[in-house]
């Protein structure tokens, strides 16, 4: 098996709780947290895409990502950083990162896949405001958001940008990011193709099923890394299962589900996400079989 680095591993993201107001319940954001990095994966990724970021103002982002590096139990923390509008945002945003204590920022493509000159130069130019480790994301909310595979490998090639998540949900555009790396991470999204990213070159996950199923990923990349096959694949065939049961209707899904395993969490979701009571039954029926047979 390879050498892993620091910047391998399960990146498990984080929900935003909401009360019933659509304010954020900043307690139970904390205990939640902690309830993450009880499961001891290698990052947490708060102020994220399941964090329904761009329904954050600038200040709850910070706030979220200050409690984030607070309760992680000194799990390290990334967080997404150029979310703004204009550069001057942008600059004010990394710094009040950097002073929140975060261990890494995330960049996401900001839409600007389809020209990649202007794209290496601006994400070159956020990267010479911090000292801090770089990840890239391939944010599906800013379009067109799939990096090209060259430019992904210029980027790595600087030493400055440590992996990126990459969302193209198929295992061709997959390998052609491993296949120019280098020395950086290609962090998959994807959970159908998890296993044969992994035995591909990939060195990591960032999916949403990480949100409230963390524990089965840390797991499988236990097993994976200690080169135990058997293991890997049991825990993926249990991580699809997960991940077919949040789909319809995430995050509310996952935030239904970290409810039902203990969390003190509303599935209430500003981005209009909801759960009929058929959805919460089904969950109800997963989660109960689930901790029955001890997968969760």
């Amino acid at each position: 098996m390879p050498d892993f680095d620091e910047f391998a591993g399960v990146y498990s993201l984080v929900l935003t709780p909401f009360k019933e107001d659509l304010s954020i319940d900043y307690k139970a954001y904390e205990e939640y947290v902690a309830w993450q990095a009880s499961f001891a994966p290698q990052h947490l990724f708060a102020v994220c895409g399941s964090s329904e970021m761009t329904l954050l103002t600038q200040e709850e982002r910070l706030k979220c990502a200050s409690l984030a590096v607070k309760n992680s139990g000194g799990v390290p923390v990334f967080a997404t950083a150029n979310l703004a509008d204009n550069p001057e945002d942008e600059a004010y945003e990394i710094k009040a990162l950097e002073q929140a204590g975060v261990t890494g920022l995330v960049f996401v493509t900001k839409g600007m896949c389809d020209r990649p000159e202007e794209q290496i130069e601006y994400l070159n130019s956020l990267a010479a405001k911090t000292e801090l480790p770089l990840l890239l994301y391939e944010f599906p909310g800013m379009k067109p958001h799939l990096m090209q595979a060259e430019v992904y490998g210029a980027l790595a090639a600087t030493g400055r940008f440590k992996g990126i998540k990459d969302t193209t949900c198929l295992l061709t555009e997959i390998k052609k990011k491993i296949a120019v790396q280098g020395s950086s991470n290609v962090l998959q999204a994807n959970i159908p193709f998890l296993l044969d990213a992994f035995n591909e070159g990939a060195r990591g996950v960032v999916a949403t099923p990480t949100t409230c199923g963390a524990d089965l990923f840390v797991k499988m990349w236990s097993c994976f890394v200690n080169g135990d096959s058997e293991g890997t694949e049991k825990y993926y065939e249990q991580i699809i299962l997960l991940d077919n049961a949040i789909d319809s209707g995430f995050n509310a899904s996952a935030k239904y589900i970290c409810k039902l395993r203990g969390v003190n969490m509303n599935e209430y979701t500003r981005g209009g996400a909801s759960l009929s009571p058929a959805r919460r039954r089904s969950l109800e029926a997963y989660v109960k079989w689930a901790q029955s047979e001890g997968v969760l």
